[in-house]
């Protein structure tokens, strides 16, 4: 899984004008779903942007997590994460998940992240959305669940 992570003051998902989720300060979370994803990366992946620490304390930096700041996450699903652009002009997007699997994994990390304590919104899986952010610092995460494997293979 690939995620996306940003530090917000408020963020929300708008389809046709109506708002679908909407959050305050936390985190704005753009997730992808690899074709090679499992249960234990949707797991993994909802605990690590829950347990991040990239708030700022008023002393030392970025040392806070949600829970310290009071945040919420709002979990937006884009497959286009997963594109990839080395040959040619026009991404591929052989290694994102399809239906079913995707959105599955999708909302596997929505529940974990709140079995975890965090209040999460959600966009619509597959749905043609409008994404509004203020994004804080500006502080961006990129997370990939695959990367770390293959980083933990090579010892």
């Amino acid at each position: 899984m690939r995620a996306v992570v940003q530090r917000v003051t408020q963020a929300r998902v708008t389809i046709d004008g109506t708002v679908v989720g909407a959050i305050g300060v936390g985190f704005l979370v753009l997730v992808g779903v690899h074709v090679d994803d499992t249960p234990g990366d949707a797991q993994a992946l909802a605990s690590k942007i829950v347990n991040l620490r990239i708030f700022d304390d008023e002393e030392v930096g970025m040392t806070n997590d949600l829970a310290a700041v009071g945040g919420s996450i709002l979990l937006v699903s884009q497959f286009t994460l997963l594109a990839d652009t080395r040959k040619g002009r026009r991404p591929s997007f052989v290694a994102a998940a399809r239906g079913e699997q995707a959105n599955g994994l999708y909302e596997s990390v929505a529940a974990h992240m709140r079995a975890l304590g965090v209040h999460v919104e959600t966009g619509v899986f597959g749905g043609d959305m409008d994404v509004e952010l203020v994004n804080r610092g500006p502080v961006t995460i990129v997370l990939d669940t695959q990367s770390q494997a293959r980083s933990d293979a090579k010892g």
